[in-house]
């Protein structure tokens, strides 16, 4: 049985102050005995290291948005994953939709990004979803497909066991709009069969695929409770306590 895993993304929210008290009230309400899944919260960089600090006897991990596939060099505003690992993370969101279409990220760089989280022991979020036009003109699973096997080359079966895959819809991210559980169970299915064709049946199966896209926790326990859909990572619902609480119960 795969353990579920939900992430909470706080994309550019919340200083310093905001992050004590969010992370304080999170540490908290989750204890130990109650929390059935892995929980894994990612701030800005500029919070990692106080987020670090008030975690350490907690049920709650950490992961940064973001990373440069260089170690170090001249590479302004950028940060190595030396960095990150320097301040207590463990993940790193990878591909995510707004890393490629605000960003400008293509499948190359992500794969870069990929591959040196996985030389530097961190364990990789990676996103892939489809925008709606996408979806309307039929060639969702094309783009999908894309997104996966490029962005996975030259990543070994062993390595890949270390990488959590995020489905993100484009469409359904910050927009309220949410695939229903039914869409996204084709999706993660379609996903899993991908990585078996990759990595073969074993990896595949025990391959932890979350949802993203308007997760709240109205909608949280349905989602969840469909057969390949074995987390999320949350936007929004994760920057107040007890929505992003109530989330992490419902597993």
């Amino acid at each position: 049985m795969r353990r579920k895993v939900i992430a909470g993304n706080w994309k550019m929210h919340k200083d310093l102050n905001e992050t004590q008290s969010l992370v304080t009230k999170l540490s908290n309400a989750l204890s130990k005995e109650e929390v059935k899944c892995d929980v894994i919260i990612c701030p800005p960089y500029t919070s990692l290291s106080e987020a670090s600090s008030l975690i350490k006897d907690s049920v709650i991990k950490l992961g940064a948005q973001n990373m440069h596939f260089e170690e170090k060099g001249a590479f302004t505003g950028e940060v190595s994953t030396s960095m990150i690992k320097s301040v207590g993370c463990e993940y790193v969101i990878l591909g995510h939709s707004e890393r490629r279409t605000v960003f400008g990220e293509n499948d190359e760089v992500i794969n870069k990004k990929i591959k040196k989280a996985l030389a530097s022991n961190l364990k990789p979020i990676f996103c892939v979803g489809e925008t709606l036009g996408e979806r309307e003109s039929g060639i969702m699973k094309d783009v999908i497909k894309r997104q996966v096997t490029d962005g996975l080359q030259q990543v070994s079966k062993g390595e890949m066991e270390k990488i959590i895959v995020a489905y993100e819809p484009v469409w359904a991210i910050g927009t309220g709009k949410t695939a229903s559980p039914e869409q996204a169970q084709e999706v993660h299915v379609f996903i899993r069969e991908l990585i078996s064709e990759i990595f073969g049946n074993d990896t595949a199966e025990n391959l932890i695929i979350q949802y993203g896209g308007s997760v709240k926790p109205d909608n949280a326990h349905e989602l969840l409770s469909q057969n390949d859909i074995d987390g999320a990572l949350v936007g929004g619902a994760c920057l107040e306590a007890d929505s992003f609480t109530a989330i992490i119960k419902s597993v």
